[in-house]
């Protein structure tokens, strides 16, 4: 239960804090926004405020801003077509009803001879003989009623493709950037709870079951040297330490005024990719001050985007294989794992989650944010957009090519964790 808790606060945060980045840069440009959705699927649970309808919807797997232009508008109201009109106190169209007009008596039903939605925002056409052809102008944030459900029409001036490159790009790019401001603030949230480690040969805390408490070292003890080879910083003496699994190591102590000699053999400690690394059981010391934290928030984050987009080209050259992809399978498990070892390293863990999902968002494919902005980028270059069927079909097909590899990698999961 602690697991499924922990994985739909992460998940959602993360995708809350994702789609509220297209959000916030799309309304920033004036665009309309349709829908700010969490999860894909059928609807759960919808409220509207403004013009965007906020849902959540079943299936987990991510979110999405529906911005007007993006899509083909889905009723297309030709000449011929019979609706009913319902006006504002300017006299101007605000309610466009296309079918059941009966439930709406107090409208006045129009035969279309012409209307425009997006630039002029008028309809013409005939209520009777006698009256002839009649014009009426049509309110910019009217809505189109089809059974009983409100759309906002959307002028040229509120669709995605109306913006400047620049503004395009921006609110497309938010969404990325925003998971990687999150990583920072939670890095934060981090170092004001427990602490800065501090890059100083200090022993901060003891494990209780490391071999450092066994050989009597306390919190405060300076490590002078291992082995007869000087140390001043905690990265000198760990990486000596972990080069050592299991061989006995001369340690020279300062303890107040006091210095003194102890023996310790590292234990054996697994890491990713099987790597064998020694350690003896003893946390960096720490720090705590606001400025302190905020320089960790952005640093670490810069480390886990360096780390992330390592492995990444590892895979491209095939140093590193689908095996050890992580699906939504896998992700939930080691969620689990991270959720039993406390608060703090579930941060970590949810600070990481952050800076990949910025990171695989922005590669550029298909369907994800880098694929939109490379076509975009390419539309910078050719000076005329790409056809958006072309870019549509690209889309569609990029989409079902990550499906299928999410498929494959839960596969994996499954294979790893219960088979």
């Amino acid at each position: 239960m602690n697991t499924l808790i922990s994985i739909i606060i992460i998940f959602g945060l993360l995708v809350f804090i994702h789609e509220l980045g297209h959000l916030m840069f799309a309304k920033r440009a004036g665009i309309l926004c349709r829908e700010f959705a969490i999860g894909f699927g059928p609807k759960v649970f919808a409220f509207k405020r403004n013009e965007t309808t906020y849902t959540i919807r079943l299936l987990p797997l991510g979110g999405f801003v529906r911005m007007a232009g993006e899509d083909p508008e889905m009723i297309q109201i030709k000449p011929g077509y019979e609706v009913g009109l319902l006006f504002n106190n300017a006299n101007k169209v605000k309610k466009i009803i296309i079918n059941n007009k009966s439930k709406h008596p107090d409208c006045k039903v129009i035969s279309v001879e012409k209307i425009d939605l997006e630039k002029d925002l008028f309809v013409q056409g005939y209520i009777d003989e006698a009256e002839g052809l009649v014009t009426f102008e049509i309110d910019e944030k009217a809505e189109y009623i089809y059974d009983e459900q409100a759309t906002q029409i959307a002028p040229i001036d509120r669709q995605f493709g109306s913006k400047t490159i620049a503004q395009r790009a921006m609110a497309i790019f938010a969404g990325p950037l925003m998971n990687f401001v999150l990583a920072a603030v939670i890095l934060m949230a981090y170092a004001l709870i427990a602490g800065m480690p501090v890059d100083e040969a200090v022993v901060g805390d003891v494990t209780d079951d490391g071999v450092a408490i066994q050989a009597g070292l306390e919190s405060g003890d300076r490590i002078l040297s291992i082995e007869g080879e000087s140390v001043e910083t905690w990265e000198e003496m760990t990486t000596i330490i972990q080069a050592n699994p299991n061989e006995p190591l001369q340690f020279e102590v300062q303890r107040e005024e006091q210095t003194f000699q102890v023996s310790m053999t590292p234990q054996e400690r697994v890491e990713p990719e099987e790597q064998v690394v020694g350690v003896v059981g003893i946390y960096p010391p720490t720090e705590k001050s606001v400025l302190g934290a905020i320089a960790f928030g952005f640093t670490q984050t810069y480390e886990f985007t360096v780390l992330i987009i390592e492995a990444l080209g590892m895979l491209v050259t095939g140093q590193f294989s689908l095996d050890h992809l992580a699906g939504p399978v896998g992700i939930y498990s080691y969620t689990g794992e991270m959720a039993a070892m406390g608060i703090l390293v579930l941060m970590q863990w949810a600070a990481i989650l952050s800076v990949n999902l910025g990171i695989i968002n922005l590669l550029p494919l298909p369907a994800l944010d880098g694929g939109r902005l490379l076509f975009i980028g390419l539309e910078a270059v050719r000076g005329k957009p790409i056809d958006p069927q072309k870019e549509g079909l690209v889309h569609f097909i990029g989409f079902a090519l990550l499906m299928l590899l999410m498929l494959v990698v839960t596969w994996n999961d499954i294979n790893k964790f219960f088979l």
